[in-house]
């Protein structure tokens, strides 16, 4: 049997698979994955260098399938070739009766691909369109870093192109000369609700693509001999500019009857299913005179020749300083915490080189261009240019590749990615969100560049655990540069994703180093017995002032750094009632946040507290100060000690 008449018949075989596992499951993408038999069969059985019994090999070949709803291609596949899988903490070779379990819930054999739930073939969640370039973006940096000639193919839907973060991830591709990764353009032509836009037809993505500066292959991609010397061009031609492949397929192909009408997302009934495996048999009778298969040739992967260094002993933050000439500012008492998380981070980099600096085009402001000026670390540093949403997908790569990204940019530009950061925390990536020039003490920039609703958005993940059994997001807010150190380096050591928010104001340093800083901890400044001031950040030096006019009111009040979410829910309820039960919560962002937090902890233990949450509840406007924006948002130390003093019924003089 030729290669052409084998592959054939190979993506009948999947396409069958396919087809009977959706019907089986009542739900699923059968066209899809039918539209894509054909690549699938050439990559996983004679072009990509893997492993099937090791999925995971650190050498081996990756394939990225950004568009998710296609992957009972890919488990067919898996099972066909006997692939090794994690079940119920186990691994087991999947089999195609494996395949009747997809999408049950003690099954790992997702509706989309979910690497965390047992198929470790997969490096990222992908199911969120448009995301899937960007993290095989991020592998290609890793693996041209780590220098194992790993390849990595990711597989992109026409209409899911039309996404800005295919574009995002195509510049950064061509920026950073990724000839390690193939982005590969499934045009079949159609969408969800029908065909796709002319721009995003076959011909429109590749003048797109050359455009770019691609090298583009231009391929019928049910045509086994067309794929084949497409994806040899790329893994033995050694191009020196980055590839692309555009291949037209058909939706539903072998079966006429799932051809016509929108079968999107639909599976064949049991009454339909014979009637389509009998015209998927009338196909592989034109192509090919037999469904029996070549052997399996799967190209073993590079072996493993050198391993990453086991990480030092991190610097102190005294230690950083006098390495990088900087004594002089330790001296003088006054940093911002953006600062020093850019010496924090180049200290990172120094002793643990898993350490990776991904920030957007802000450098010079979130102080991560620390990280990239330095010459020893700057092959570690990624520009990611104006595009956050790649950046974040582009650290789920890397994260997935065993690094360790720090991703940073302003604060209020990382809502632009929050379903990239949910697809990555569900993809189980140990990635770093750094967000600088925080809440309203910004002032002058106004709301367009505040980040307000962002601790509430991330304490939502740190009520849910993550594939560890920790909080899927720990969210830290430094008060001064010694915390924001303390808590850069706590980030590195946690295997988990952190959100750490920054601000721009120099700041009086508060503590020293005889403080540690840990996730979930807090922080007691002032022991009063009153009234329990509980704040996070910048606010903790506004609630500082409000602490001294207390005390010349006779008011003896507790400060509380609550600089971690979530955190010891019964230490700080025992301070708590050390006030009497009084509480109040001070922040520079929107509500459903920290004070949200203290007054949920507060509602399960079932005692008897008072809360009351200052918070910033208008939409600013620019002011020419952090203590114009303060007043205006009612968040000034004298706002503070007012409504301190009202939950005491003491009046503010």
């Amino acid at each position: 049997m030729s290669f052409e008449q084998a592959i054939h018949a190979r993506a009948i075989h999947l396409d069958t698979m396919s087809l009977e596992m959706c019907a089986e499951s009542g739900s699923g993408h059968p066209t899809s994955a039918m539209s894509i038999g054909h690549i699938v069969s050439v990559l996983m059985y004679h072009s990509m260098r893997w492993l099937p019994e090791n999925p995971e090999y650190p050498t081996a070949d990756r394939f990225v399938l950004s568009e998710g709803h296609a992957v009972p291609a890919v488990y067919a596949a898996m099972a066909d070739i006997g692939a090794t899988v994690e079940w119920n903490g186990e691994p087991v070779k999947l089999n195609r009766e494996h395949l009747a379990t997809l999408r049950e819930d003690d099954s790992p054999l997702d509706g989309h691909p979910n690497p965390k739930e047992g198929v470790a073939f997969f490096d990222a969640a992908t199911g969120s369109l448009g995301q899937g370039l960007s993290v095989a973006a991020g592998l290609g940096l890793a693996a041209r870093a780590d220098n194992t000639g790993r390849l990595v193919y990711c597989l992109i839907g026409d209409g899911e192109a039309r996404e800005g973060q295919i574009t995002e991830a195509l510049d950064f591709i061509m920026d950073h000369n990724l000839t390690n990764v193939l982005p590969i353009f499934n045009c079949n032509a159609f969408g969800q609700a029908g065909a796709v836009s002319d721009q995003q037809s076959a011909e429109t993505i590749a003048a797109k693509l050359k455009a770019s500066g691609y090298e583009v292959r231009v391929i019928d991609g049910h045509n086994p001999n067309e794929i084949k010397e497409a994806f040899d061009a790329f893994s033995q031609g050694n191009p020196t500019s980055p590839m692309a492949v555009v291949a037209k397929t058909v939706k539903g192909w072998g079966s006429p009857t799932m051809q016509n009408g929108n079968w999107h997302g639909k599976p064949a009934g049991k009454d339909k299913v014979n009637e389509i495996l009998a015209e998927l048999r009338q196909t592989a009778l034109q192509l090919t005179s037999s469904l029996t298969t070549n052997t399996i040739s799967i190209p073993a992967p590079p072996e493993v020749t050198s391993s990453a260094a086991d990480a030092q002993t991190p610097m102190t933050f005294r230690e950083a300083m006098k390495k990088w000439d900087q004594l002089t500012v330790l001296q003088s008492g006054k940093m911002a915490t953006r600062k020093a998380y850019g010496v924090a981070l180049r200290a990172l980099g120094y002793t643990n080189g898993d350490v990776w600096a991904v920030d957007a085009d802000v450098s010079n402001s979130t102080f991560s261009n620390a990280f990239g000026d330095d010459e020893a670390l700057a092959d570690r540093f990624v520009e990611c240019k104006i595009a956050e949403q790649n950046m974040y997908s582009v650290g789920a790569g890397l994260s997935a590749a065993g690094k360790i990204p720090f991703c940073s940019t302003f604060s209020k530009f990382i809502t632009r990615g929050y379903d990239q950061i949910e697809m990555a925390l569900n993809s189980g990536a140990n990635m770093k969100i750094v967000g600088s020039h925080s809440g309203i003490s910004l002032a002058a920039d106004g709301p367009s560049q505040m980040s307000l609703p962002d601790i509430a958005w991330f304490r939502s993940f740190g009520t849910m655990t993550d594939h560890h059994g920790n909080p899927g997001f720990y969210v830290l807010q430094p008060a001064d540069a010694w915390a924001a150190y303390g808590l850069t380096v706590a980030m590195a050591e946690h295997d988990g994703c952190c959100y750490l928010r920054t601000f721009r104001p120099d700041v009086e340093m508060i503590y020293d180093e005889n403080t540690k800083f840990e996730l979930g901890g807090m922080e007691v400044l002032t022991q009063g017995r009153d009234v329990l001031i509980v704040s996070a950040g910048y606010m903790i030096h506004e609630c500082n002032k409000a602490i001294d006019e207390l005390d010349r009111m006779g008011v003896d009040a507790t400060l509380l750094d609550l600089y971690s979410l979530p955190f010891d829910e019964e230490r700080l309820l025992d301070i708590a009632n050390e006030n009497n039960g009084n509480i109040l919560v001070v922040e520079d962002n929107y509500g459903a946040s920290m004070g949200s937090a203290v007054a949920d902890a507060c509602t399960a233990s079932g005692d008897a507290f008072t809360v009351k949450q200052l918070h910033v509840r208008r939409i600013p406007k620019s002011a020419r100060s952090p203590e114009s924006i303060l007043k205006m948002c009612g968040l000034h130390y004298t706002d503070i000690t007012q409504t301190a003093a009202s939950l005491l019924g003491v009046a503010a003089t």
